[in-house]
């Protein structure tokens, strides 16, 4: 028998997703009849303390007499059940500095701490995540701050609205203009803002025709890192070339920065990558995009207008590229950004159930199997007191020397 709890979140501000629903629970059970779970008590979870109840699972103040503890974001050091096995996201793996206490906090107490980030397959690719909820989420957002610089039509926030079709429902009640949009990346979240644009029945056209031809109805092109990078050398590999030897290209996006008018960043933006445009490049008279929705929201990197942050109860901004600085977006030299760094948390329904379905299908068997397929032991970042092998690169940051 496993104990499962299911915790409460306790950052601010508030997170209302959930690793699993009362029918994510109830799937497990039924799988996996060796499984029990406790779920913590929460006046702010998406799923009220009733819902699980009355699903038949337990609701409790207490989860210390239970073994995995299941979280969404970071626990808080005062809360940690020491001798536990931990799963959140710790916002630790890139030495994030406002978290170094919280990781000392969890090798005091001899926690064992999976990161949901490093829960990856035998080819090292990242098996769960809240990707394709960031996608959704950010084109929703990204056709809605066009309504608002353009005066053009006007949507609602994603948070008021229930799940992704009603989202949709919102959606095919506007008229957008003969506008192309171009959305970078092919993973969870370029997926996830592409349904979206399917959703609105939008056209895609390919790259050739995007470039050179114009359209008497919106259109969009979805582009990979090859279609907005190139060898310096003027050679043509393929993707494993890029991802290998990064420095030895250079972007090549502004082709689509002059003819794109709303552009969508889903892309995963990898160390020694070339930016995808520059401050510079976004002074040209030929920048042409006039909302950016950075949904991968790499602040002051990649994508220049992404200044900083911004949130779900103020979600855009204008960035003047003259200047380089903030402006209102309403600003005629604004580019327009959207740059939320928790979008999931707008649908926390939708994205709760799509997490717990990977949780299961991914995680839930290695409990059961011997961890056959080496899950929980590439995910494990502590045991014992001590950081695992794997992540042994974060003792000096643990130690405070970096």
């Amino acid at each position: 028998m496993v104990k499962f709890g299911v915790i409460k979140e306790r950052k601010n501000p508030p997170d209302r997703r959930v690793v699993f629903s009362p029918d994510g629970i109830k799937k497990v059970i039924s799988k996996f009849p060796e499984a029990s779970f406790t779920v913590e008590h929460s006046d702010i979870r998406v799923f009220s303390d009733m819902q699980y109840t009355d699903a038949g699972i337990a609701v409790s103040n207490d989860v210390t007499d239970c073994d995995v503890l299941l979280g969404v974001k970071e626990v808080p050091k005062t809360d940690l059940i020491a001798d536990k096995k931990y799963f959140f996201f710790s916002h630790t793996i890139k030495k994030q500095p406002y978290n170094r206490e919280l990781l000392q906090a969890i090798l005091d107490k001899n926690i064992e701490l999976y990161d949901h980030e490093v829960i990856v397959g035998s080819r090292g690719f990242r098996l769960i995540g809240f990707g394709r909820y960031a996608g959704i989420v950010g084109a929703y957002n990204g056709f809605r701050a066009w309504g608002q610089k353009f005066d053009t039509f006007s949507l609602p926030k994603a948070e008021t609205l229930a799940d992704q079709k009603d989202l949709e429902a919102e959606l095919s009640k506007i008229t957008l203009p003969n506008i192309k949009i171009v959305i970078t990346g092919n993973g969870k979240v370029g997926s996830g803002a592409r349904e979206i644009v399917e959703a609105m029945k939008i056209r895609e056209v390919s790259v050739d025709e995007y470039l050179n031809n114009t359209f008497s109805e919106p259109v969009y092109v979805q582009i990979d890192v090859l279609d907005y990078n190139k060898r310096k050398d003027g050679t043509v590999l393929d993707k494993t070339d890029f991802y290998t030897n990064p420095e030895q290209y250079e972007g090549d996006f502004m082709k689509f920065a002059k003819v794109s008018d709303l552009y969508m960043a889903g892309h995963f933006y990898g160390d020694g990558a070339p930016y995808i445009f520059t401050r510079e490049d976004a002074k040209s008279e030929d920048f042409n995009i006039k909302v950016v929705a950075d949904i991968s929201c790499d602040i002051d990197g990649p994508v220049a207008s992404t200044i900083r942050p911004s949130t779900i109860a103020d979600p855009i901004y204008g960035y003047d590229p003259t200047t380089e600085t903030e402006v209102d977006y309403k600003d005629p030299n604004a580019i327009v950004v959207m740059a939320v760094d928790n979008l999931p948390c707008e649908l926390p329904k939708d994205a709760s159930e799509g997490f717990g379905e990977m949780f299961l299908e991914h995680v839930i068997p290695a409990f059961f199997n011997g961890d056959q397929d080496g899950i929980l032991e590439r995910a494990r970042m502590t045991k014992g007191g001590k950081l695992t092998e794997r992540f042994s690169y974060l003792q000096d940051y643990v130690d405070g020397k970096e």
